[in-house]
């Protein structure tokens, strides 16, 4: 187990340059990324709740995900304590976006491989 998780270290020093790095388990981790900012990230089955901290303003936010087959539905809190949400359908050659954003305007795009609209 010591030797995965220095194999697991040595990778993310190579990989995600010089003062990011994470730490913790696939269930349970703590990020924190070249400005210093962190990100706790807990997934259970097809759920993900991730909280982001700003170093520099001390402000966080939250979103969890929850997949199922090619939809993804995201809800989340940003900085200013706004709400906001999103679904994402994928299906082959196609991947529309459709939600409210944290300013409560309405969105939806779609994107192929020629681009979105």
């Amino acid at each position: 187990m010591r030797q995965v998780f220095l194999a697991v270290l040595g990778a993310l020093a190579m990989s995600t340059g010089a003062h990011a790095a994470c730490f913790g388990t696939q269930a349970m981790s703590t990020c924190t990324d070249e400005s210093g900012n962190t990100y706790n990230v807990q997934r259970y089955g097809n759920t993900t709740f991730v909280q982001g901290s700003n170093a520099s303003t001390g402000s966080t936010w939250n979103e969890t995900s929850q997949t199922y087959g090619s939809t993804t539905y995201q809800t989340g809190n940003s900085s200013n304590g706004n709400s906001w949400n999103q679904t994402i359908h994928s299906m082959p050659g196609m991947t529309t976006y459709s939600g409210t954003d944290s300013r409560g305007n309405g969105f939806n795009k779609v994107c192929t491989a020629y681009g979105c609209n």
